[in-house]
C-alpha cells in the first residue's frame, strides 16, 4: 500500500542502448505519467530506457533516482536527481527493484530479465509493454505464470503507467 504520506515509487527497467525511436519515445512518455501522477521514477541510471524515462520524468517536473552499478555519482545520465553509487554491478539490479512499489519493463536484455525475475520473486507488481522488443516481448509472447502469480501486460506507456499505480494502491 502506499502510505498516503509517500509518493508511490515505479521502477523502470530496460536496456541501456536504445533499439529504436519508438521505444525511446515510450521510455519518455512513461517517465513523464510517472511523474504526472505523482511518482518517483527509480532506475538504473545510466543511457538507453533510463535516460529516456528520467528525461520524461524530469520534463514533466518529477523525482529521479538512479541506482547506480559503480563507485561514481557522475556516472548518472544528466536527468538523475538522486544518484545513488553502489560499486555493486548487476547486483545494483537488486536494489533497483526493491527500493520501488513496481517494476515496469520496456524492450531490454538479460540485466531486465534479471530485474523482472527479482520483482516477481518479491511479489512486486510487474508490467510490461508490448512492442518495445527484447526480453519484455519475448515475455509477452511466451507467458510464465509462477505460483499463481503473473507480470501484466500493456500496450504503451499511458496503460503501463496507470496499471502500475492502481496495482500499488
Amino acid at each position: 500500500m502506499i502510505s498516503s504520506k509517500r509518493k508511490p515509487r515505479i521502477a523502470v527497467c530496460g536496456s541501456d542502448e536504445l533499439t529504436s525511436p519508438k521505444v525511446e519515445a515510450i521510455a519518455n512518455r512513461v517517465g513523464r505519467r510517472i511523474a504526472e501522477n505523482g511518482g518517483i521514477l527509480i532506475c538504473g541510471g545510466k543511457g538507453g530506457v533510463m535516460e529516456a524515462a528520467a528525461r520524461g520524468a524530469k520534463e514533466a517536473s518529477g523525482i529521479t533516482v538512479g541506482i547506480l552499478p559503480g563507485p561514481d555519482s557522475e556516472e548518472a545520465n544528466q536527468y538523475i536527481d538522486v544518484p545513488i553509487p553502489t560499486s555493486l554491478e548487476r547486483a545494483r539490479n537488486f536494489i533497483v527493484v526493491r527500493a520501488a512499489q513496481a517494476v515496469i519493463g520496456i524492450s531490454g536484455r538479460w540485466g531486465t530479465l534479471s530485474e523482472i525475475a527479482m520483482a516477481m520473486d518479491l511479489e512486486l507488481p510487474v508490467v510490461l509493454i508490448r512492442g518495445t522488443g527484447g526480453v519484455a516481448d519475448w515475455l509477452a509472447e511466451n507467458p510464465l505464470k509462477i505460483n499463481h502469480r503473473a507480470y501484466v501486460l500493456s500496450n504503451g506507456a499511458d496503460e503501463a503507467v496507470e496499471k502500475a499505480m492502481n496495482l500499488i494502491r
